[in-house]
């Protein structure tokens, strides 16, 4: 997929210096191997002409492979991270990932609801491509009822499209019903990311509550996967809203940014392949 026609090498080029960055609160937890996570995140936002803040929600123990052990921060620390960006530089979006808990749910919540008109992507990080539940059952009840509502594009797997929604998500048409329950739960629009189905073609399907929208590429295929997708394409779409592209801009430009990672990625570790533009 192509934004406007331009190349990958395009997309990296510089920010003009008369054109303001967006500013994206990048809310999500740490990947010591920097391929996922608040990392992963940084790195998009910064490439693709935003400048990226950071509020922590916790540390993980993890590698290419495996997620090993989740720290969780209090969630008064997560808030107050959020604060400190949100009133001194402020933000033109927010990129939600991991929220580990229900207090830090909560706390998400609670700020967000003081600044209602700011564009939210949530990642929900409820069951990464690696194996392993992200976020406990209180949390994921809370995300559905409180946070769903405050979210401007909801970015789940499969896996995720299924817990939040309440129903088995294994084809086009569920992923479409999945979308279709989610928005109306709250969430302005959701993109339903289809790589864990199988074929030779992976579509993404967006339901904005008043069309659906396939979006379809050629599957680019590797052993062990690749690391980091979910948090890169919901960090792009970020950033691109953030810049005020209308939505399907928006992600087709984080989509190709993703795809250019892929065909750059690094087999470095033990599982999964590392994102890298080349």
């Amino acid at each position: 997929m192509r934004h406007d026609g331009a190349t990958g090498n395009e997309l990296a080029q510089p920010m003009p210096h008369d054109k303001r960055p967006a500013r994206i609160l990048v809310v999500a937890g740490s990947d010591p191997v920097a391929g996922a996570g608040l990392q992963a995140d940084l790195k998009t936002v910064t490439a693709l002409g935003g400048y990226a803040m950071t509020a922590i929600t916790a540390i993980t123990v993890q590698d290419t492979g495996r997620v090993c052990r989740v720290e969780a921060l209090p969630a008064e620390l997560v808030g107050q991270q959020m604060r400190a960006c949100l009133e001194d530089i402020g933000a033109d979006g927010v990129k939600l990932g991991m929220l580990a808990n229900r207090a830090i749910v909560e706390e998400v919540c609670r700020v967000l609801a003081d600044w209602p008109g700011l564009p939210v992507v949530a990642d929900p990080v409820l069951a990464g491509t690696a194996g392993g539940t992200l976020l406990e059952e209180a949390g994921l009840l809370l995300f559905r009822e409180r946070l769903l509502p405050r979210v401007t594009l909801l970015t789940p797997n499969l896996r995720e499209a299924a817990l939040l929604s309440g129903r088995p998500v294994d084809t086009l048409d569920d992923m479409e019903q999945a979308a279709r329950r989610l928005v109306t739960l709250g969430a302005r629009a959701v993109l339903v990311t289809g790589g864990h189905l199988p074929g030779p073609t992976v579509t993404d399907l967006l339901w904005d509550g008043e069309r659906v929208q396939r979006f379809a590429t050629a599957r680019l295929t590797a052993s062990g996967g690749y690391h980091g997708t979910g948090c890169t394409l919901a960090s792009g779409i970020a950033t691109g809203m953030g810049q005020g592209l209308p939505l399907t801009e928006a992600i087709l430009l984080a989509a190709e940014w993703v795809r250019r990672n892929l065909r750059g990625s690094l087999g470095w570790g033990k599982g999964q392949r590392l994102l890298w533009p080349g």
